[in-house]
């Protein structure tokens, strides 16, 4: 990635985005459970600011596939080069973790795996078939790259039945060369139609903040809508460092707010909308919501 931005244009964080920790917030228990048996989760290793909230819930996100992504995106933090071998015990030690945090919902993500044929979609599969097979009572959500658009690799992801299949937009079309690597805007939405195809809830998420227009967010909010997703999630691009694309502005709570009464007028059955929102934040909670407007 070229390293090309300076500190010039560097914004100052504004005071919705400070994070005010809580040290009765009900997560230790997780936090204790992780540390003890060394489990890996993106929550830590991403510095994700809804942890520990996400762990009193007894939420939490794993990543497998390891941690070298083949794909560079502007935006991202994950290193970038060439992987290593899936490893094969994965899919068992993520459904053990699980067990031992006593989740109830269990979200996985990954890294890219463009140099696997089947970009990685038979490890999707047998990690959800685990830890199904190990937490029987617990929800399990994706959080899926475009595996290209194939209709086959996403079917086999969905055959194994997870809860819900995510795929994240990222950002507006015209700020999709800019921003992502190899992804295309319209390659993202083709494989969200054929999640929603599939009978997974489909979700999908976009940062604010990086130029795009209030047009530009609505418009993207109605093409995942019309591709079928039925939970998105909106929340602020936070650069990782110096070398990653700039913050164009930091996005008020009330323009957020804004934005989730636009997206439930669209149609979608759940939206979470705020400054620090990502992608799993209160996942359980927009699986239940989606379930019960389904039965209304």
């Amino acid at each position: 990635m070229p390293k090309f931005y300076d500190k010039v244009n560097v914004l100052h964080k504004p005071e919705w985005l400070k994070i005010r920790l809580r040290s009765d917030d009900g997560s230790a228990e997780v936090e204790r459970i992780v540390k003890e048996h060394s489990l890996h989760t993106i929550c830590s290793s991403g510095l994700c600011p809804n942890k520990a909230e996400c762990w009193r819930r007894r939420t939490a996100t794993f990543m497998i596939l390891g941690d070298i992504c083949t794909r560079g995106c502007r935006f991202c933090a994950t290193k970038t080069g060439i992987p290593l071998a899936p490893e094969a015990s994965e899919p068992r030690q993520v459904a053990e973790s699980a067990r031992l945090m006593g989740l109830r919902h269990v979200v996985v993500t990954s890294v890219t795996r463009d140099d696997l044929a089947d970009g990685g979609a038979a490890h999707w599969a047998a990690t959800v078939r685990a830890v199904r097979e190990e937490n029987p009572d617990a929800t399990i959500e994706l959080l899926i790259p475009d595996l290209d658009a194939r209709a086959d690799l996403v079917e086999i992801v969905a055959a194994s039945e997870p809860d819900i299949i995510g795929h994240n937009i990222e950002t507006v079309e015209r700020l999709t060369p800019l921003v992502r690597s190899r992804a295309k805007y319209r390659t993202s939405l083709r494989t969200l139609e054929l999640i929603s195809r599939s009978g997974a809830v489909s979700k999908s998420g976009l940062m604010v903040g990086l130029g795009e227009s209030d047009d530009e967010v609505l418009q993207t909010l109605r093409d995942l809508r019309n591709a079928g997703v039925e939970i998105v999630t909106l929340g602020q691009y936070l650069r990782p460092s110096l070398e990653h694309y700039p913050v164009a502005a930091y996005i008020t709570p009330e323009k957020f707010e804004w934005y989730r009464l636009r997206a439930l007028e669209m149609g979608f059955g759940y939206c979470a909308s705020a400054p620090l929102v990502r992608s799993s934040y209160l996942a359980d909670a927009a699986l239940q919501s989606v379930r019960r407007r389904a039965r209304a």
